[in-house]
């Protein structure tokens, strides 16, 4: 049986009783400190100078997401996101307005995976929920925890387990089709891991490598590694992979948490490189370049083709960071101070600096409809534009 780490709240929960010293121990972002080293200050970020000039053109809630592995999803227009609590919401990038909203009146462990129609939730007594123009049209019980987005994907909802099992159930009747079962390390991070489709591929994140399964019987067709267990105990050994990725056409990057990020042929299943990186968010990018920002606020840009090390800067230095959105000549990410900041893709330099509601911002920054969208731990959806 696996046990979940929570690495936003900072709380280790342990099943095995040679680790139960170790419960009091925090995690603070991702970094270990001990009771008498406090916590660095950021640097003060200044003032303002906003280059790019940008706008808040609408904003809508949601309720709070505290404690919900939140990954907001985007499928043309429509942006659904849910809170803790059980709402669901499919809002209009153009306009913040609601498509459809429910209150399933329970709370969730993952959210949201959406096909633009269909949308698919898990909550925390292991029911897989899914619903149509915000209508459950059905659910069924899992056996283990869920702490990723469903995938709502060719008919099919797929789920990845914190157990290390891969499901897939039909989306019209809810019946199972199928199950893979992967063992692996005895912990596992209450975050989102890597669960998409590539081509006729499904892509999943199990342990440290990234597992291309045939979607329609679960069966492997290909592994490649990004990071190996290493280390003495089970905490040094975790190598789970973490959600945002960044797919351009067959390649696939991804990080492995404080361990390394690594780019994946998914048409040849081969590892193409892989690079040192103690982060514990996801990454983005485009052809040339992915991002990523590192457990003490470093934000570093890698070259796609090889993973050469182009920049660094440490202005945001002790900020907890989301994973970044590249968007135009931005890369974004949204601090734990409730702050988004627009960086420079060439260099990491200040292009603008936006305020939200003063909680930290909950998921990596989305675009949809010309539209950043970013949601804050209080519940806050706030959509913004280029002057």
């Amino acid at each position: 049986m696996t046990s979940p780490i929570n690495t936003r709240s900072g709380h280790l929960f342990f099943v095995r009783g040679l680790l139960a010293a170790l419960v009091a121990t925090t995690l603070a972002g991702c970094s270990l400190w001990s009771a008498d080293k406090a916590k660095p200050v950021p640097a003060d970020l200044g003032a303002n100078v906003a280059v790019l000039g940008v706008r808040q053109a609408w904003t809508a809630r949601v309720g709070s997401v505290a404690g919900l592995p939140l990954e907001p999803h985007v499928a043309g227009n429509v942006v659904t996101v849910a809170s803790a609590d059980g709402a669901v919401a499919a809002l209009d990038a153009r306009t913040g307005g609601d498509i459809w909203r429910v209150a399933l009146a329970e709370p969730l462990s993952a959210a949201v995976g959406s096909d633009g129609k269909f949308a698919a939730v898990v909550s925390r007594n292991n029911a897989l929920i899914v619903m149509d123009g915000g209508r459950e049209r059905w659910r069924e019980t899992l056996a283990a925890q869920v702490f990723t987005p469903p995938l709502v994907a060719g008919g099919r909802v797929f789920v990845l387990s914190a157990d290390r099992s891969v499901s897939a159930f039909d989306l019209a009747t809810g019946r199972r089709l199928w199950a893979q079962q992967r063992p692996g390390e005895p912990l596992i991070l209450r975050q989102a891991g890597v669960l998409l489709a590539v081509g006729d591929t499904l892509v999943v994140g199990l342990s440290g490598r990234l597992v291309g399964l045939n979607p329609d019987n679960g069966s492997v067709r290909w592994e490649a590694p990004i990071a190996s267990p290493r280390g003495t105990n089970d905490v040094e050994r975790l190598v789970e992979l973490v959600g945002r990725t960044s797919r351009v056409g067959e390649t696939v990057c991804a990080r492995s948490f404080q361990a390394a990020v690594g780019c994946v042929d998914t048409a040849r299943g081969t590892t193409l490189w892989t690079q040192p990186a103690s982060g514990s968010e996801g990454i983005h990018g485009d052809a040339d370049t992915i991002f990523g920002s590192e457990s003490n606020g470093t934000l570093v840009a890698w070259g796609r083709a090889d993973g050469s090390r182009l920049w660094s800067i440490d202005r945001l230095k002790y900020r907890k960071l989301t994973a970044p959105l590249l968007l135009g000549r931005s890369v974004v990410v949204g601090d734990d101070a409730g702050l988004v900041h627009l960086l420079s893709r060439t260099d990491g330099s200040p292009l603008n600096r936006l305020a939200t509601d003063g909680s930290a911002i909950a998921a990596a920054p989305v675009v949809a409809a010309d539209t950043l969208v970013v949601v804050t731990r209080n519940g806050g959806i706030y959509g913004f534009r280029p002057d």
